[in-house]
């Protein structure tokens, strides 16, 4: 026997918005048949080649002109690019219009009706194309776009009312909770228009913040990231509200989500609340210089969940929050950028120590980023098997210039005085000697 497969019985209030779509369809094609609208069709395309023709000779005219523009700022080139893109729809806009004026003059207003709904098209797909310019997530910019000349497509040609009724039938009812095709939609685009206003919000804001002097960086980080976090969730709720959705629901998804963020997502939140304590209490900010464990460099930038480190050697560490919190972490700039530096060397016993300090400490001197009015000191700090023993002190500003640099310099500086005032540096030496005959039978006789 055959298998029955039930098909789902299309919605009655569907079947007669297809039919009313379809009626109107079939109005345009026969209406096509009539002299006038051939004759306005011929006309539409006349336009279209005049615009791609003047395109032709005006293009690359205007393409070279704007290479031309070195000073301009970088909007402004990019209107300019834009326009020579569509310089196709601006000719056609232009030689279109003046077209409709002169039928509706001097003809009946029927015999203008195709060429007025596709001077408007031209005209609304034209400000849509500059509007869209403003968003500058590439992604989300042709969405919008293109979103927006199918929906003012639809209104001119008078058939928004069928399509809302038709993405409307198209729904899911969960509980007292009906969401439609025409829901989502509206919902993605409120969202998204209102995401787009609040990023630009806060993008003007945080420039405007990052240029107070009178701010510290932590403070600015602080600000800006309680910016967003308002700008960003007051679009969410204001345009769930704006399409009718009610917010009361979330009540028990908030409840869920909370569990899920005390047991799953424990270390997300721990370097969260990590880094807001980071930011409240200034222990670190952007440009302080920083050694946690082995790694050295300084503050790039404060994120909500890790701190970007980088290295002299150009490496760029993300570490969590929670470790800054918990860890040991030397802050070389915390309180301010004055950095003592040690280094140990030795000199023979046969050099006198006063004349040795006094010549390691003129050679730190006249070293660069060693710091004078922090004189650097030098002192002995023990007797070794060969050599006198001592520790030099010397003080620099800037950290973020590095630390194992400026102590090769001060080495380099000890070792040209030293060479230069006759004070010799001992190296380890070993002395060999060769047993003779009577010698080695007088070894082999010694005890074990």
């Amino acid at each position: 026997m055959e298998e029955i497969v039930d098909v789902p019985e299309i919605p009655e209030e569907a079947q007669e918005v297809a039919l009313s779509l379809y009626a109107q369809a079939q109005d345009f094609l026969t209406g096509l048949y009539r002299p006038w609208n051939a004759y306005q069709i011929g006309m539409i395309i006349g336009v279209i080649l005049i615009a791609w023709l003047l395109t032709k000779v005006v293009g690359p005219v205007f393409r070279e002109w704007l290479r031309t523009r070195e000073g301009w700022p970088k909007w402004r080139m990019r209107f300019g690019v834009m326009v020579h893109r569509r310089l196709n729809l601006i000719f056609f806009i232009t030689v279109m219009w003046p077209l409709v004026w002169f039928m509706r003059e001097y003809t009946w207003p029927s015999r203008s009706v195709f060429l007025t709904v596709s001077a408007k098209l031209a005209m609304a797909w034209l400000i849509i194309a500059i509007l869209t310019r403003l968003i500058s997530n590439g992604f989300l910019r042709s969405v919008v776009r293109y979103a927006g000349w199918t929906w003012v497509t639809l209104s001119i040609i008078g058939v928004t009312d069928e399509f809302q009724s038709l993405l409307d039938t198209a729904a899911l009812s969960l509980g007292e909770t009906r969401i439609s095709l025409w829901l989502v939609l509206q919902a993605f685009f409120v969202i998204g228009a209102l995401f787009a206003i609040a990023r630009f919000v806060s993008t003007t804001t945080t420039s405007q913040i990052r240029k107070n002097k009178e701010i510290s960086p932590s403070m600015q980080v602080l600000a800006v990231k309680f910016l967003q976090v308002i700008l960003y969730g007051m679009a969410f709720f204001i345009g769930l509200r704006t399409i009718g959705i009610d917010l009361t629901g979330l009540a028990v998804l908030s409840g869920a989500i909370g569990v899920g963020l005390g047991f799953g997502l424990q270390k997300v939140v721990s370097n969260l609340v990590s880094g807001v304590i980071i930011l409240l209490d200034k222990s670190i900010k952007p440009g302080d210089v920083i050694s946690l464990g082995d790694t050295f460099g300084w503050i790039n930038s404060l994120g909500a969940r890790y701190v970007s480190v980088v290295t002299r050697d150009g490496k760029e560490y993300l570490i969590p929050n929670e470790d800054l919190i918990t860890g040991q972490v030397v802050n070389w700039s915390h309180s301010n950028d004055f950095v003592r530096l040690d280094i140990y060397f030795g000199t023979s016993y046969g050099c006198d120590p006063h004349v040795v300090r006094k010549i390691a400490i003129e050679a730190a001197k006249g070293v660069d980023r060693v710091l004078a009015f922090k004189a650097p000191v030098c002192h002995i700090v023990g007797f070794g098997d060969s050599s006198v023993d001592y520790i030099l002190r010397f003080w620099i500003s800037d950290p973020t210039g590095g630390l194992t640099n400026i102590r090769g310099n001060v080495y380099l500086a000890l070792w040209d005085a030293f060479a230069e005032n006759n004070i010799s540096i001992p190296f380890p030496q070993r002395e060999v000697r060769l047993l003779g005959d009577e010698d080695a039978e007088k070894a082999e006789a010694l005890p074990d």
